[in-house]
């Protein structure tokens, strides 16, 4: 969703497609965020060769704008975070982001069908920059930026090993691109998804892809949930394709939020992040963490919030969420803003610590 928010403002006043076996957690987002040497891409490839950018990286010391010291939100511990900009005309609207497995190398994109991969840099556990940043547009099946047919609002990622799945909101589909063939040259293929995805609202699609490795409950199944596609009782629609046990589920909706993005925990608990805007309430961001075991065809399942906040916090429009476990066996949460193009947003890329 494109949502045009002003921070400024209210701080002041089938189964088809799918790999028949998945791989482990670990492998997934290293084998898809690795890029390959300069020399190994194909040659049919160099017409959509990726350009090198400069992104810049303003560090945010603090999270709270009223309490400096304040670093513990929920069940998260605030641990660094960038205000980042470019000289780039096409950066900006990221509307998600996957690491490897250090929480070092991305791959994200915007909703306007533009990869943007590298790294990030860190001072011990501080995130300081980026770099060896590329962008490049996202290709369809003929070899054509996805844009030339109309195809944008890219709104969800999900890996599997070198599988990229990104979810087309406007237009309900799902795309598999495989990075072992030209990393973002690669050419994405349509994935079969049940009827009842394309019914979804306009530009209330598919907002969220989680794809489930091997030895976790419904491994090999890619869920698929919607921003607010609602069923019968007012509840967030959603899906599991492949896998075990296919079909259809719900996320109970309360208090008026959608969902932005999701991310599997080792663990196996499902992590949704959430948002909501008003004119008289603001801008609210939420994640709520739910067991997978629960997802079962027909089922509503519902979770506890584990994070709140709102613009008395370093927020924007946070669409991006994901996790990787540190060396010292922290869990940390990585969540990215979209900036809608927008001079009265940022591009926020935040990291918290997850204390059980």
């Amino acid at each position: 969703m494109r949502a045009r928010v002003s921070r400024r403002r209210f701080l002041k006043l089938t189964a088809a497609g799918l790999s028949a076996a998945a791989k482990p957690d670990v492998a997934q987002a290293q084998l898809a965020a690795q890029p390959p040497p300069k020399s190994s891409a194909p040659d049919e490839y160099s017409v959509a060769a990726p350009v090198s950018i400069e992104v810049k990286a303003r560090p945010l010391p603090s999270f709270d704008t009223r309490d400096h010291q304040h670093v513990r939100f929920g069940s998260l511990e605030y641990r660094s975070g960038l205000i980042l900009t470019s000289d780039f005309r096409g950066f900006g609207g990221l509307s998600g982001i996957r690491l490897d497995t250090k929480g070092e190398r991305f791959i994200s994109f915007s909703d306007t069908g533009s990869w943007f991969t590298g790294r990030i840099v860190y001072s011990g556990h501080e995130m300081t920059s980026l770099a060896d940043v590329e962008a490049a547009p996202m290709l369809g099946a003929d070899g054509r930026p996805i844009t030339a047919r109309g195809w944008f609002d890219s709104e969800s990622i999900a890996l599997d090993g070198p599988f990229v799945y990104i979810g087309l909101e406007r237009v309900n589909q799902v795309l598999r691109f495989d990075f072992s063939k030209g990393f973002t040259r690669s050419r994405g293929e349509v994935v079969p998804m049940p009827p009842a995805v394309k019914k979804l609202p306009f530009n209330k699609g598919l907002e969220a892809l989680v794809f489930v490795p091997k030895g976790m409950p419904l491994a090999g199944t890619l869920i698929a949930i919607s921003e607010r596609g609602l069923d019968a009782k007012g509840n967030l629609i959603a899906f599991l394709v492949g896998g075990p046990a296919p079909g259809q589920f719900s996320v109970r909706r309360t208090d008026n939020f959608d969902v932005s993005d999701a991310v599997l925990l080792p663990e196996g608990d499902l992590l949704i992040l959430e948002r909501k805007f008003s004119w008289l309430g603001g801008l609210g961001i939420r994640i709520r963490r739910i067991p997978l075991k629960l997802l079962t065809p027909g089922a509503v399942v519902d979770g506890p919030s584990i994070f709140n906040a709102d613009l008395g916090q370093e927020i924007d429009n946070l669409e991006g969420i994901d996790a990787h476990v540190t060396a010292e066996g922290d869990t940390v949460l990585t969540m990215v803003s979209d900036d809608n193009f927008s001079m009265i947003q940022r591009t926020l890329l935040l990291q918290f610590t997850l204390v059980e």
